[in-house]
């Protein structure tokens, strides 16, 4: 597995934040170009949000965060916006999978102490992630992931999952535990 450690800056929101939120279906009707959508990235909540993101900045949702229709471009929009982790208390199903297809990192921890701000280290290595919020030096210990979900984030994605052969590897593998 892969070892990765990454910093980046918290920008908080609360529950249940649907993917109509992180991406307006209206905005999808003209393009699905994730490199134009990630100017809208969720408008519907803080409309100056997307303006304002940094590369490494990570989302930090409450509980449910993704619920809704399962677009899978909820999670590619926010990769585009150079995001590389959504930390949350929980997942919707669907955007958890895809997250993890293509490669964004769900962190399910407990984010109640996490501020906007604050800067975060975020460390993931073999299905386990740590988040310490760095000015505090607070240690939130995440739910683990799968070892197959680990593997496909380890490998890109699902897609440099499977070109790599990582599928026939894994062949009787429980698919459906989370």
């Amino acid at each position: 597995m892969t070892r990765i450690a990454f910093d980046g800056r918290a920008r908080v929101f609360g529950d249940d934040v649907n993917t109509d939120y992180i991406i307006a279906s209206t905005r999808k009707r003209d393009t699905l170009d994730e490199s134009v959508l990630k100017r809208y990235l969720l408008e519907a909540v803080d409309p100056s949000f997307a303006a304002s993101v940094q590369p490494g900045d990570l989302i930090v949702g409450g509980a449910n965060f993704g619920c809704g229709s399962a677009m899978e471009i909820a999670a590619t929009v926010i990769l585009a916006a150079g995001i590389k982790a959504v930390l949350a208390k929980s997942f919707a199903r669907t955007f958890y999978r895809n997250a993890v297809n293509n490669a964004l990192l769900p962190i399910e921890c407990d984010t109640s102490t996490i501020r906007e701000g604050d800067l975060l280290r975020v460390s993931f290595d073999d299905g386990r992630a740590t988040v310490t919020i760095t000015g505090r030096n607070e240690t939130l210990a995440a739910t683990p992931l799968a070892p197959l979900m680990a593997a496909v984030l380890s490998a890109g994605g699902l897609v440099p999952y499977v070109r790599s052969g990582g599928y026939g590897a894994n062949r009787g593998a429980d698919v459906h535990k989370r």
